[in-house]
């Protein structure tokens, strides 16, 4: 029983734990909308991580991919700003990760 309640615990996961969308007065080069994602993902071994993932797939299941710090990670994005040049993630922590629009674009 209790080997079978830690493979419930432990089994591997992903769960997106924000999300943000660029506004609409915010246009691309690609003529598409696009959203951002932290995805914490759980593995097997126990272990956390955390990506955000940006592009034009709503469901983050695709797009460009920034690895966050498991620290910052668990913390939480505290905002983001969406610009035609790129978006700026803000953490509570204080630390900022600014990605280039050119990097998320087109479908990557």
């Amino acid at each position: 029983m209790t080997v079978a309640l830690m493979t419930v615990l432990w089994w591997p996961r992903t769960e997106v734990t924000y999300r943000s969308s660029a506004p609409s007065a915010v246009v691309y080069e690609d003529q598409w909308p696009h959203s951002l994602g932290l995805v914490h993902e759980h593995t097997l071994s126990g272990r956390h991580s955390y990506r955000m993932v940006i592009g034009r797939d709503s469901s983050v299941s695709y797009g460009h991919w920034v690895e966050i710090d498991p620290y910052l990670g668990a913390k939480g994005i505290e905002s983001t700003t969406w610009t035609e040049s790129g978006v700026r993630v803000r953490f509570p922590t204080g630390h900022e990760v600014f990605v280039p629009a050119r990097f998320f674009q087109y479908g990557r």
